[in-house]
């Protein structure tokens, strides 16, 4: 049998053909280079001359975590540095920038000359929707050129100073602020910043908060962790919050004492709220009421970080959350995370505790939409049984109760603390307990 009796045909592959992916449309390529990492971006400068300038109009620039520790090894300025090769990029760089992520490294810098300058270039295009800067060297004092980048929607800043210019208004239409390790100028001191669009702020470990005054009322997410001098009635004045994230705050001598009732009556809309103990028991009064005159009615899901079941003032503040929160759906302790003075234990009397907790009209109160309970972390203790065992007993609807000792608890305590726990009457006979090894 030859080759002839195969009608066998070859097909000739153009050139276009195989060159698919430039005849796409520019929006479509723009999407494929963003996607990519900066360093692939430039390298399809060789496909083609078709390609050879199309990642120069890139919108936006990805300079991450992994692009700035491969080019850190050769410090800031030698060949293939972190700073020459960022520079080369947005030197290279032809459209204006709607998002920069940037990550500035621990290398040797005397100053921040270029990190300056390459917000400057923002700032006069006037473009920029999304800046992420962080920066892992000394804290950054950040340009007035900044605060001319008025088209913001998202602005996330690490290890830096802020001191907007006397004239600064606010950003009209930034959506989310995200502030971490931030140092707050004595400018701003009086000087109320308008973010009317602010839907998210987190503050982490920033300083001089007290400073830092804005007026936002469609603010709906707030998050201030290990702010030591943040003064936060003044962040809670939007009606729209719904989730609230409050820990790891001292309070300052000559700042007006929060109140838990003052705290619930401005947030009638609060779904999820987190606080840890220690702020718990700053907010409430000597002689805290049993009701509430503003009821928590929209709360969901309440979160309590470093809770002390031994602590009497912390009781009678998550008890007063509990009787003032109708709709509450879901409880969770956990006391893994410690920093500083909640990380230095303290001999507490544990018999106030023991004595409130054993009295009849203690709850007073039957939770009817309580679903779920999380203890993590835990010191296995009287109180914590007693604390348990309330909680068991005023709800009826109550589907899933999940407990995790500590980690250095031994076996016994564990299998002693679980006995006990199992032997608690339920108001639910569908209420099922999980007992968890950490």
């Amino acid at each position: 049998m030859t080759g002839n009796n195969f009608n066998t045909k070859r097909r000739f592959v153009t050139c276009t053909e195989l060159d698919r992916i430039s005849y796409l449309p520019e929006n479509l390529i723009d999407s494929i280079l963003e996607k990519l990492p900066i360093q692939d971006d430039v390298r399809t400068h060789v496909l083609s001359k078709s390609w050879r300038y199309k990642w120069t109009t890139l919108s936006s620039l990805v300079l991450d975590k992994h692009f700035s520790e491969k080019f850190a090894k050769k410090e800031a300025f030698g060949h293939n540095g972190f700073i020459t090769i960022s520079n080369q990029i947005f030197n290279f760089l032809k459209g204006p920038l709607l998002k920069l992520h940037l990550h500035i490294p621990n290398i040797s810098l005397d100053s921040f000359q270029e990190v300056d300058q390459w917000i400057l270039s923002l700032s006069r295009d006037g473009v920029i929707r999304e800046l992420i800067l962080t920066n892992l060297n000394q804290r950054y004092q950040l340009p007035c050129y900044l605060f001319r980048c008025l088209e913001l929607r998202k602005l996330e800043l690490e290890n830096c100073i802020i001191k907007p210019p006397l004239d600064f208004q606010g950003f009209l239409y930034l959506k989310d602020l995200v502030l971490r390790n931030i140092q707050f100028g004595a400018n701003l001191h009086g000087t109320i910043l308008n973010l009317p669009q602010l839907k998210v702020l987190k503050l982490s470990a920033c300083t001089n908060v007290y400073n830092f005054k804005i007026k936002s009322t469609s603010l709906y997410k707030l998050t201030v962790l290990y702010c030591p001098d943040a003064t936060l009635l003044q962040l809670l004045h939007s009606k729209c919050l719904s989730a609230v994230g409050i820990g790891f705050i001292l309070p300052i001598q000559g700042v007006e004492r929060i109140n838990l009732a003052t705290l619930l009556s401005n947030m009638p809309c609060l779904v999820l709220f987190l606080i840890d103990g220690y702020f718990l028991e700053f907010s409430i009064a000597e002689n805290i009421p049993k009701w509430l005159p503003h009821p928590a009615n929209s709360l969901k899901t309440l979160s309590l970080r470093n809770f002390k079941f031994g602590d009497l003032y912390q009781l009678q503040g998550v008890l007063c959350m509990l009787r003032n929160s109708p709709n509450l759906g879901q409880l969770n302790v956990n006391n893994q995370v410690k920093s500083g003075l909640w990380n230095v234990h303290l001999d507490l009397d544990v018999k106030p505790a023991l004595t409130y907790l054993e009295a009849s009209d203690c709850l007073d109160q039957t939770m009817n939409r309580l679903k779920t309970i999380e203890i993590i972390h835990v010191e296995s203790s009287s109180p914590l049984l007693l604390f348990i065992k309330l909680l068991l007993e005023h709800s009826p609807t109550l589907e899933k109760i999940s407990i995790q000792p500590r980690v250095t608890a031994d076996a016994q305590e564990k299998y002693n603390f679980a006995k006990d726990v199992m032997r608690l009457p339920r108001a639910s006979s569908k209420a099922e307990l999980h007992y968890l090894d950490p």
